[in-house]
């Protein structure tokens, strides 16, 4: 499959960056209400930060970083998930993976002839491991327990391969312009 996407690094003067994170923090409040419908479905299928690489990834810093930290802190209040204790190790993995995604995006952008499947997927993969290994190692520092802190490595496998795949889906094939 070849594609040819479109990426916009929106600013914070544009609606449409507050249009799109409005949008994709929707949509990490209701895949994570789904997701709870499985038994232990949050912490095994990550859900509130997949829409965080959505935004990030094709739409810049700005919005992914609004996501970011707007889902978490707006499921807290609404629906107590996560709970208050693990907000601050949410948000900042959540705020990391922006920053990766982002990141990434910027760099297949610039080094990348031509956008294709194969670069997105692979980028998509080093995003997700990058957040969650940085993630995962300041959780470790912050709760002095590496057992809880390898949680997503240990029961998050399948959330984050639905990161990796459902995200490189998405950006493969959906390309709206803003």
């Amino acid at each position: 499959m070849k594609t040819t996407a479109t990426f916009h690094n929106l600013s914070f003067a544009e609606a449409k960056t507050y249009l799109f994170a409005t949008l994709f923090v929707a949509g990490n409040i209701i895949l994570p209400q789904l997701a709870h419908l499985i038994p232990n479905g949050g912490p095994m299928l990550l859900p509130i930060y997949f829409f965080t690489l959505i935004a990030a990834y094709k739409y810049g810093i700005r919005t992914g970083m609004l996501t970011a930290v707007l889902s978490p802190v707006i499921n807290s209040l609404l629906f107590g998930m996560p709970v208050a204790a693990m907000l601050p190790v949410i948000l900042i993995k959540s705020s990391l993976l922006a920053i990766a995604a982002s990141y990434a995006r910027h760099f297949e952008e610039r080094f990348a002839r031509r956008s294709n499947s194969l670069k997105t997927f692979t980028c998509l993969v080093f995003v997700v491991l990058s957040y969650q290994i940085v993630g995962t190692l300041i959780e470790w520092g912050m709760v002095k327990d590496f057992f809880i802190a390898v949680q997503d490595f240990r029961i998050g496998l399948p959330g984050m391969a639905l990161q990796v795949i459902g995200g490189w889906l998405i950006l493969s094939t959906v390309n709206p312009r803003p």
